[in-house]
Formats: structure tokens, sequence, C-alpha cells
């Protein structure tokens, strides 16, 4: 639940969790904490390998992301570290960049990292945290997706100790298929092997860590069979010990600003709509309450500190967090548990990665972003509920795949803009029925057997009546008056409408000169308070008549028939 309206959120959280610790919850904190670390310190080598920088960066980038996040995070169970979409991403802005060698990608990586991290603390200073709504769930769902199979592919080599072309994940297929006959026959086996053991674990025992047991099993083969002499590639020199802070390289990032900017909006989207709901969920569930603002600082700082000290981006996991919290997580204890652990890895057992074969990690990535970026269930619900949806899922997939991950959430954010304009400016504007033999009256569409008035129509307005919808109304309702030359009257239900700005109240004065333009008599019913004193204000309602605003339809519909009864006679007469 989000903090209340006039509460001073804690700049450090973790100071009032731990004012009112209780004894009993620091066991399951400290096993939660050595139970996750135990599950993202293989991730992370992947992740890192995802992003093409040196392994233990994405270590860096665990321990700080952890610890930093318990310190000034207000979600108790989220498990803050480096994802594989957020890899994704720094993977794409370095192929969009152009960067090559390992210091360089790292810095860069470092930069765009640092640079997420300041926009971050600038949404939380603006309060702008609503930014991240305008990336829709089905643009996140293709996006995830088609950075997925990006991945995917690009890890293709190393399962056969290839190497690959081409501009695009498709070219790069194409490559990895014309180098199937000079596959080593060793690193296909560690490979198919490595796959067997991590989705197999998945399917039949999904609580066992799979990465850790493919991790410590590639390492025990890869030492007790000697799989580097026998032309198996492994990952190469993990230096034990811990980064200094430092900065990245400034002119770099420079050459590149454009790039670092793009990244940068593209890594906070993502990231903070991903942490906003997963701490709300958690947060629900255990009854104690969050502040969206605090968490744009967590995820400042967390980012920040990632970047400064050489690491990747981080944001929250879903899979991590939800061990957490079924390990035992009260607190925020339990993340620094965990970044303290990862800390201890890379002081004393850095080293021993550096056997590991280049085989097993890209099994492990692939897992990875399969379980982790390819929800199928989800394009099965959007297909099933909202087919659009599901069709600017796809569009973003494809893009993805087709201009790379960056420009795919580029592209992303500008269809849920696009989404978000046209169902703005196309308000709903159902024509309603009367229920034979009662006074209600219900939308056609729905029950065709309803009763449809030859001379008097009914329409409702659904959303708000301001400059991106006025012309719609009036457009509808032309339409309406030409389709129907018997129409005496039209009955505008305003109950769904709860804002009208000036042009609204413009474009209903000209709608009301239009109807009686056209011999049609136009009544106002369900008028809200909101509304009505700003029609009242622009003359609207003196305009079209005190008698013409009618409380309900049945009402405006009666007083609309024996007005043109009287009318009629008045007439003849």
């Amino acid at each position: 639940m989000p903090r209340e309206r006039g509460e001073r959120p804690d700049l450090v959280p973790i100071l009032g969790q731990l004012r009112s610790y209780r004894r009993a919850w620091l066991r399951g904190d400290l096993i939660a904490g050595v139970t996750v670390a135990a599950l993202i310190v293989p991730k992370n080598l992947g992740y890192a390998g995802i992003a093409g920088i040196p392994l233990q960066n994405g270590l860096y980038a665990a321990a700080a992301g952890a610890i930093l996040y318990a310190i000034f995070g207000t979600s108790r169970q989220i498990s803050m570290g480096p994802s594989s979409g957020l890899a994704a991403v720094a993977a794409s802005a370095v192929l969009a960049a152009g960067i090559t060698g390992e210091q360089d990608v790292a810095s860069f990586v470092a930069g765009i990292t640092l640079a997420s991290g300041i926009l971050f603390l600038l949404l939380a200073v603006f309060r702008m945290g609503w930014i991240a709504q305008f990336l829709s769930r089905a643009v996140v769902t293709g996006f995830l997706f088609g950075a997925a199979i990006d991945v995917v592919i690009g890890e293709l080599p190393k399962l056969t100790g290839t190497e690959t072309s081409g501009a695009n994940p498709i070219q790069e297929l194409w490559s990895w298929f014309g180098t199937l006959n000079d596959a080593h026959r060793t690193t296909v086996l560690v490979g198919a092997v490595s796959l067997v053991v991590v989705f197999g674990l998945r399917a039949i025992a999904p609580r066992v860590p799979g990465a850790l047991v493919l991790v410590v099993g590639g390492l025990l083969a890869s030492a007790l069979l000697g799989l580097q002499a026998k032309g198996v590639a492994v990952v190469g020199e993990v230096p034990r010990g811990l980064p200094l802070p430092r900065l990245p390289n400034g002119p770099l990032l420079w050459d590149h600003a454009g790039t670092v900017a793009l990244a940068a909006v593209a890594l906070v989207m993502i990231g903070f709509s991903q942490t906003a709901g997963d701490a709300r969920t958690f947060a629900a569930r255990h009854r104690y309450r969050i502040d969206i603002n605090q968490e744009s600082v967590a995820q400042s700082a967390a980012n920040i500190g990632a970047g400064l000290f050489q690491g990747m981006p981080v944001s929250t996991s879903l899979s991590a967090s939800s061990l957490n919290d079924r390990s035992g997580a009260r607190t925020g204890l339990a993340s620094l548990t965990s970044g303290v652990t990862v800390l201890l890895t890379l002081l004393i057992l850095a080293p021993l990665f550096s056997i590991l074969p280049k085989a097993v990690l890209g099994a492990l990535i692939i897992e990875a972003v399969v379980s982790g970026m390819m929800d199928v269930p989800e394009m099965r619900r959007l297909f099933r509920v909202k087919k659009v949806d599901f069709w600017i899922a796809i569009v973003a997939l494809l893009a993805t795949l087709v201009f790379g991950v960056l420009a795919g959430v580029i592209i992303g954010i500008g269809l849920s803009l696009a989404w978000l304009v046209s169902v703005a400016t196309h308000p709903e504007m159902p024509a309603l029925a009367r229920e034979r033999g009662t006074q209600v009256f219900r939308e056609v569409d729905s029950h065709p057997d309803d009763e449809l008035l030859p001379d008097v129509a009914v329409v409702r307005f659904d959303g708000g009546l301001f400059f991106a919808t006025a012309d719609a109304l009036e457009d509808h309702l032309r339409d309406l008056i030409q389709a129907n030359p018997d129409l005496t009257g039209i009955v505008l239900d305003c109950g769904g409408v709860n804002f009208i700005d000036a042009q609204g109240a413009a474009t209903l004065a000209d709608v009301v000169t239009l109807t009686r333009d056209a011999g049609v008599h136009l009544r106002f019913t369900r008028l809200k308070p909101g509304p009505r004193a700003v029609l009242e204000k622009d003359g609207v309602i003196a305009l079209i008549g005190a008698d013409h605003i009618h409380g309900n339809i049945h009402r405006a519909v009666e007083a609309e028939r024996s007005a043109a009864g009287g009318r009629s006679a008045t007439d003849d007469a």
C-alpha cells in the first residue's frame, strides 16, 4: 500500500525497520539472504555475459544493488540486481554505439547504469513516477519476448564453439546454421548436457536452484575432465577482490550521448514499472506501506552505486524476490545479507569461475531469458482477452528482432503513446435501447432485442469531454442526425462524463446549435455537478435550457416525447 498523503517517508527506511526489529525475524532474514545469493550469483554471471562485460562486473552490480536497495527501499522482500531484460538493453546500447574492447564496453555499460540512476533521482525529485505508465504491459511483454529471442540466438555459438555474423538476429541465426559443420563436438556435448540439466531441473524440481547446480557441475566437469585442454572455451580470468569506485569514461559517453540517453530512458521505463508493481504486491501480501517516490530514490541509489562500482543496470528480480519472500525475509536485512554474501563470493571464490566453460554459461543465459522473458501464458492471455494488445505485443517483438533491443524499447514506447492517443481521441459512444416492459436503458450491442426508439436516440458518452474528444462527439451526433431523418430528439447520457474543459463546453454549445438547426431537440441526463458547473459558467445550460437537463434517461425520453406531441398538435392547429 502506498503511503497516505501527508506522511513523511524516511529517507533511510531500513532505520525504521531496524528500530522495530524483532529477534524472531533474524533467522528468516539470514536464511533468505543466503538462499537468494545462491540463486543470483550464477545468474548474474550470465547477465554479465549478455551485456558483454567481465563476469565479475555482474557480481559488483548484484552486491551494490542489493545493499543500496536494502538501505533506501521501502519494500522488505524485493531483491534488487541485474536482470536479463536490462542486460539485453545494455548489450543493445553497446551494439548501437559500435563499442568494442572489454574495458570500453564495461565503462560504457557502467556509464548508462549511472545515467539511469541519475534519471531515477530526477523522477523522485519531481515526483514523476507516473511516466512509467506510458509503457504498456503488452509492449513490455512483446519487447522482452523479442529480446529473449535475440539473446538466445546470440548465445547459440557458445553451444557449438563457432563464430557467427549478421546485422540482426535473423541474419545471425542464418549464419549460425551455416557453421554447424564446423561445430566442436566436445563443446556441443557440454552445451547439450547443460541445457538438459538446467531445463530438466526447472521441469521436474523447480525449487532446486538449477543455475547453481549447473555452474557447480560445469566447474567440476571442467576441472576433472580437463575440458579446456580438449578445446572447450572457458570464460577466462575472474579476479578476486572488490572494485574501487570509479567514474566511467566521460569522453566515451559524450561521444555516444544520444545512445546513452535512449538507453537510460529505456532502463528507467522498464525498471521502474517492474519494481513498482512487485513492491505493491509484496506490501499488500504482508500488510505494510510502501512509498513509490522513495522507490525511485532506492533505484537511483542502486543504479548509481552499480555504475560507480563498474557494474551494470539493476532492477527488481521477481524470481529472486519471490524466493526471498518464501525463504522468510521480513526486512531489508535479508537483502543486505544477500549483498554481503555476494561480496564474500568475490573475495573468496571468484577465481574458481575462470574455468567455467562458455557453453555452460550460454546454457545458463538461455535458460534465464527463456524462463524470465518469454511469457507465453501472457501472450495467450492477450490474444484471448484483447487482440489489439496481442498485436501490439507482436509488433514490439518484431521491432526488437529487426531493429535491435534498444530500438525495440523506443518503438514500444511510441506504440504505447500511439495507443493511448487513439483510445483518448475515440471515446465510447454506445447507443442505448429500453429493456421491454421497464424504464431501464441498456447498450444495444449487448442487448439487441431491447426496444430501440424510432424518434428519440439515446447516446451515452464515456470519458472526459475535452479538446481530444470533443470533435468526436460532434461528428457522431451529426452522423446520427443525417442517418435518421425521422429523429425528433437526442438524449445525451452524461453519466460517464467526469470532466469537461473549455473546448468541450464550446463544442457542446455548437452541438446545441447543430441539433436545433436540424430540427432535433437535445437533452442531457445524469449530468454531474463538476461538468455542470463548467457548462453553467460557459452559458451552455442557459443555451439548452434548464428544463432540458434530467436526472435519468427515462425522464428525458418521456419529456421529449411529450414535448414532441405538443409540438405536433400545435403544428396541426
